[in-house]
């Protein structure tokens, strides 16, 4: 199972913070990428794989997971825009304060996993939450084994382009990076495919390497499918599952996945908690 999430203050649960947005990059042409500050100079205490609320007075609150490291001052967001809080976060700049709620749910069992060989399989947006346990990983990377990312998206143009991936591509870091588009151009010189096309020429310890997974909800059974024949046994497999979490506290229920509360019991879960639940995949 996940470890605890961390006791959350009844006033982070309820109480938004002020927070600085201290710069704003454009990813995509649905993603921009945030990096913020709290007003009260405190940090979030997060574990990778939690999320926040964000709140814009007036308009309302949507959760975003966190996409930075807790060893990292400050904390980033990566922001797609669905919906009418999203636009207007998008037209957000440098100076401009939001609220924050949380963090909230339980995330990767960062501390479980030491020693261990760590592959993260990452679907477009599903590398945000990704993002946070990688840095983590790395800054702390004499307690992990290997770290390989495979990444993919629709497209080129649909792939993040987050600053550490230099230093990635270049083999710095230590870091095995793996990338694939369903669908190249005529600048795209790497792999072309669907995320599972990368699983079956790997070359991992078995015994030693856990799957780490987030994506849209459609690559979950196609990446298990494959982790299932490279042998992938199911208690070395992590899941962070996006919902339509909204209050994130598991008071509205709109998360709720056969008893359990994406926002409380999620949105990390140990894939043998959820097997065979049609809800949750």
């Amino acid at each position: 199972m996940a470890e605890p999430a961390k006791k959350v203050s009844e006033t982070s649960l309820y109480l938004p913070k002020y927070a600085t947005i201290k710069k704003v990059i454009p990813m995509t042409e649905l993603e921009k990428f945030y990096q913020l500050a709290l007003d009260d100079g405190s940090e979030l205490g997060h574990q990778p794989g939690q999320f926040v609320e964000v709140s814009l007075f007036g308009i309302g609150e949507c959760p975003i997971s966190i996409s930075s490291s807790p060893t990292a001052k400050g904390f980033d967001l990566c922001v797609r825009k669905v919906g009418r809080v999203t636009e207007v976060i998008h037209q957000l700049k440098e100076g401009d304060k939001v609220g924050i709620r949380g963090p909230f749910g339980k995330g990767f069992p960062a501390d479980k996993l030491k020693g261990k060989d760590l592959l993260f399989i990452g679907g477009g947006i599903g590398m945000v939450p990704l993002r946070s346990f990688i840095n983590y990983s790395v800054d702390n990377r004499k307690d992990y084994g290997r770290i390989i990312l495979l990444y993919g998206a629709r497209t080129p143009k649909e792939l993040f382009n987050f600053p550490e991936f230099v230093d990635w591509k270049a083999g710095k870091k230590d870091v095995e990076l793996l990338l694939t588009v369903d669908r190249g151009d005529a600048s795209w010189k790497g792999n072309v495919g669907v995320i599972t096309t990368l699983i079956p020429p790997l070359k991992i310890n078995l015994d030693k390497t856990v799957a780490i997974v987030c994506g849209p909800p459609v690559m979950y059974k196609f990446v298990l499918l494959a982790l299932e024949g490279k042998s992938f046994r199911d208690e070395n497999i992590y899941l962070s599952l996006e919902r339509r979490m909204k209050c994130g506290i598991g008071k509205c229920g709109h998360c709720q996945i056969h008893g359990y509360y994406c926002c409380q019991d999620g949105p990390v879960f140990h894939y043998p908690l959820i097997k065979g639940i049609k809800e949750a995949l």
